[in-house]
């Protein structure tokens, strides 16, 4: 198996996703590079990291979506919850203008990840999070108050290319 990123555990790399990774696996746009992503899952090349705020964000969406974690084993999880820790960083972006207030559950994510030290948080998200100037700026605030620079990507790069032919 080939490692996802340099420096991650190629045994079973922790991949906090969030909502816009659930959703695309029904969309149009990254259907089938996200079915991919969740093949290395089905695979156990990969635990996937999700939290309270993601199954709230679920609730909403439509019943497929909603309900398409259930398919897999728990074992494939690891669950995080929303702590104090957590939103008073995510406050902290917003405070330090790595995006607006109207981004503060992007924010949320971000720092639940930041605060589970997984290996990569995944997202479609380009405007707020896989966005290298915003990814600078979560990393300083991380590196400020002492925490370490959260790896940020699109699930393209997690694939296993191997799988593409």
């Amino acid at each position: 198996m080939q490692d996802l990123l340099p420096g991650l555990d190629p045994i079973r790399p922790r991949v906090y996703i969030d909502t816009s990774i659930v959703g695309a696996y029904y969309g149009h746009e990254f259907r089938s590079i996200t079915r991919l992503f969740f093949r290395r899952l089905e695979e156990g090349e990969l635990i996937f990291v999700l939290s309270d705020l993601l199954q709230s964000e679920l609730e909403s969406a439509p019943r497929e979506v909603r309900e398409h974690l259930d398919r897999y084993p728990e074992d494939c999880f690891e669950r995080v919850k929303l702590t104090k820790e957590a939103i008073q960083l995510a406050d902290r972006y917003i405070a330090e203008k790595v995006v607006g207030e109207t981004s503060l559950r992007d924010c949320r994510h971000i720092a639940l990840a930041t605060v589970a030290k997984v290996d990569v948080l995944a997202s479609w998200n380009f405007r707020h999070i896989v966005n290298w100037d915003r990814i600078k700026g979560y990393n300083q605030v991380n590196n400020l108050l002492g925490y370490p620079s959260i790896e940020i990507r699109n699930p393209r790069d997690l694939i296993n290319h191997s799988h593409d032919d």
